[in-house]
């Protein structure tokens, strides 16, 4: 009888070890993951061009990455308006992804990334309007997108700004260059021709490509040129 005690007692004892270091490794794992986890920050305004920031947030939105939005409020009239998609409608179904997504009031001056405490991988701002990139220039923040993008810039943090205008007078330019001469990636949503594809969703995630690119996000949306594999080919 006395055997048999000690012999459930240390089978239940090897039960309640195992279980704990299932749980420890399952923590461990979980907290690895977190530690890996890329976060970005994306800002979008009021210029043309919302269906590239709407591929950009799909597609990161489907990495796992942790994902914190920040749309004016022009931006978000005008995305419904290019893309007949309401925006909120649009962040309830990225947020069905395994991305983890953080949407912010553009006058919310106390959120996170308004610190320069709030550490992040990249920010980028599809498209931008150029009064926003006028602001930023200048300093003056004044709303939550421009003091993130404000932060990054002193931070040293990536910033892609993806400028959607045309023709630029010398005041944009002059902004462009000021925030150029900061440390920002100047990303105009031109067309990669040499790719020569006349399907328009390609041409948009040729575009969306490049800007996850100079953001430092390898991905395979955009097509690389190739002519040196071409030649070799040849011969």
């Amino acid at each position: 009888m006395r055997f048999f005690h000690s012999f459930l007692f240390m089978t239940v004892e090897c039960i309640l070890v195992f279980y704990c270091m299932r749980q420890y490794r399952r923590q461990a794992s979980d907290m690895q993951l977190v530690k890996n986890m890329k976060r970005y920050i994306i800002g979008v305004t009021g210029a043309s061009g919302s269906v590239l920031s709407r591929r950009l947030i799909s597609y990161l939105a489907g990495t796992g990455a942790e994902l914190h939005i920040i749309a004016t409020d022009t931006g978000k009239k005008v995305f419904e308006y290019e893309t007949g998609i309401p925006w909120d409608i649009f962040l309830d179904a990225v947020n069905q992804k395994k991305s983890v997504i953080a949407a912010y009031d553009n006058k919310d001056m106390f959120a996170g990334v308004a610190s320069g405490s709030f550490a992040t991988d990249a920010m980028m701002i599809v498209p931008c309007s150029m009064s926003t990139a006028a602001k930023i220039a200048a300093g003056t923040g004044g709303n939550l997108l421009c003091r993130a993008a404000d932060v990054c810039l002193k931070e040293k943090t990536k910033l892609v700004i993806s400028p959607r205008e045309a023709p630029l007078h010398a005041i944009h330019l002059r902004n462009l260059l000021t925030l150029s001469e900061c440390g920002a990636v100047i990303l105009p949503p031109v067309p990669m021709f040499y790719a020569r594809t006349e399907n328009y969703t390609e041409m948009i995630d040729g575009i969306v490509g490049r800007i996850l690119k100079s953001a430092g996000i390898e991905n395979d949306l955009y097509t690389k040129w190739n002519s040196g594999k071409d030649k070799l080919n040849e011969l």
